[in-house]
């Protein structure tokens, strides 16, 4: 999974339809700083770009399509699951990369793809930023709860640098109490829309639980059409 990620982040280099992918990262705000940070990457839109560099024997072919990367298709012969996408890694409290979120370019469907479950990704039990946020800074006072990878991407690029993100699942009681082992404070932040309102009201319900003494969990609405990477 980490020579993947690497292979991502080369293609974002030299890749032949690399500038549409900097181009839109540049569009979204990203300094050069903050995608090396994140570690994000890019995969072109073939069908077989990453399978043609790690699918050596059937052996690791199986590997890939266990660990989400690629997909069985006809005669046997894996295809990549993200194509034509800018590669988010997805890190463990260790660093250690064990999934990936991909974001279209254009307007291909979905806009959002992310690995499966996998032994080595549950996406229940993962935070994405938790471990670039701990990285940064040792002694964190407070987290912010947001919605997608752009949120987390785009607040450290503007110095915050205590956003985490849930995975395509809504907040988790299991995440809070992770996120109260290493803060005090839980600031979520949805988008202003009904879904990021909805999603508010399914937090508050999972967060009281696990108030005590000491923890704070706070609310941040944003107007109507907005979220937190705008």
């Amino acid at each position: 999974m980490a020579q993947i990620s690497r292979f991502f982040q080369q293609q974002l280099k030299v890749a032949s339809d690399k500038d549409t992918a900097i181009d839109y990262l540049k569009g979204r705000g990203l300094s050069g700083e903050i995608v090396k940070r994140f570690g994000i990457g890019y995969i072109s839109d073939a069908w077989d770009g990453m399978m043609k560099v790690f699918g050596r024997n059937n052996q690791i072919n199986q590997q890939l399509v266990d660990l989400g990367m690629a997909i069985q298709g006809d005669k046997n012969k894996p295809y990549d699951r993200f194509r034509g996408r800018i590669q988010f890694p997805i890190r463990d409290k260790r660093g250690r990369v064990i999934g990936f979120g991909g974001r279209v370019l254009g307007d291909g469907t979905p806009k959002y793809l992310n690995s499966p479950e996998t032994r080595v990704y549950h996406k229940g039990q993962e935070l994405y930023g938790l471990y670039e946020a701990r990285k940064i800074r040792q002694k964190l006072t407070r987290m912010v709860i947001v919605e997608g990878y752009m949120d987390v991407v785009a607040l450290a690029e503007y110095g915050v640098h205590y956003a985490v993100a849930t995975l395509g699942t809504a907040t988790s009681e299991h995440h809070i109490r992770r996120l109260f082992k290493v803060v005090p404070e839980i600031i979520f932040c949805f988008d202003g829309d009904n879904a990021g309102r909805k999603a508010a009201q399914r937090a508050m319900e999972t967060v009281i639980p696990a108030l005590q003494d000491g923890l704070q969990a706070r609310f941040l609405f944003l107007p109507d059409g907005e979220d937190p990477d705008t």
